[in-house]
């Protein structure tokens, strides 16, 4: 605590405090010092932000998993640290988890506005954790909601385009760890956009269920290895098992880049896309 008010005090002498900006600005009172705390604020920043409104963006922009990391290269990077993010002065934080539970509130006591980018919840609609209602909110945040409108109506149109698979089809969702997910998770909605049933029934995300793909097996798999599986798989994930790797057939593989589905944004579009499109052997 002696720390927190110490590290906040010293922002107040070489900045100044005031009471937090709103989050929502306009379009000609745009933040011009942003600074990103986390892979999933950073998709955001750098997909609806001017480049030079970016001062810096957390060290997984460039990840594999990170959709914009091409246009994260050459950008600064910070830790999610209150003393290397303070002596940047920004006059915007952009996180999702970044920084930890206090993060908001911390910096928010130190005068530094912050724009809270949501868990999205739905492919579509108006509910606050829908995937338009996410873009809208963190473009107006940025000063840039016409950008935002743009991209959420190329969004929809995409989405409005999608002739789904045929009825029946079951869907595989397999990760590199092993993981996979049914009822209650983006992923689920995923699939269903595509017009797939979800092969995993239970809901929830879970260990891939080796025992019923013993005898009973999905018509198609969407396999989230971030590229290269030799890399990305640990030697013990369940997604080495024989029974698992069995279903990695041409006829039912579905490769999608892990990065479509790690965060939820417009880029989910991709991954439904791609399961509509089917195997390509």
């Amino acid at each position: 605590m002696i720390r927190l008010a110490f590290l906040i005090g010293w922002f107040c002498l070489v900045a100044g405090c005031g009471a937090p900006g709103p989050a929502p600005v306009s379009q000609t009172d745009r933040p011009m010092r942003i600074v990103s705390l986390d892979y999933c604020a950073d998709q955001f920043v750098l997909k609806l932000a001017d480049a030079d409104q970016i001062l810096a963006v957390s060290p997984d922009a460039v990840s594999d998993f990170s959709y914009m990391r091409e246009a994260a290269a050459g950008v600064p990077t910070v830790r999610p640290v209150a003393e290397d993010v303070l002596v940047l002065r920004p006059d915007l934080i952009v996180r999702s988890y970044g920084g930890g539970p206090n993060a908001a509130g911390f910096f928010e006591q130190a005068g530094i506005p912050v724009l809270q980018v949501g868990w999205a919840t739905a492919i579509d609609g108006e509910s606050a954790g829908a995937i338009p209602s996410l873009i809208a909110d963190a473009a107006s945040g940025l000063g840039q909601a016409e950008r935002g409108a743009a991209l959420v109506a190329d969004y929809r149109t995409r989405l409005a385009a999608i002739q789904k698979r045929e009825a029946g089809e079951t869907a595989l969702y397999m990760t590199a760890a092993g993981a996979t997910t049914g009822a209650g998770s983006l992923v689920h909605d995923m699939l269903m956009a595509s017009g797939l049933e979800n092969y995993q029934t239970e809901p929830g995300w879970r260990s891939l269920p080796l025992e019923r793909l013993a005898y009973e097996q999905p018509d198609m798999v969407a396999a989230a290895f971030f590229g290269n599986r030799s890399t990305s798989q640990n030697t013990w994930t369940s997604a080495r098992h024989p029974l698992a790797e069995a279903q990695l057939t041409e006829d039912k593989l579905v490769p999608l880049d892990g990065s479509w589905t790690t965060c939820g944004g417009w880029f989910v579009m991709d991954a439904i896309e791609a399961l509509v499109a089917g195997p390509t052997p």
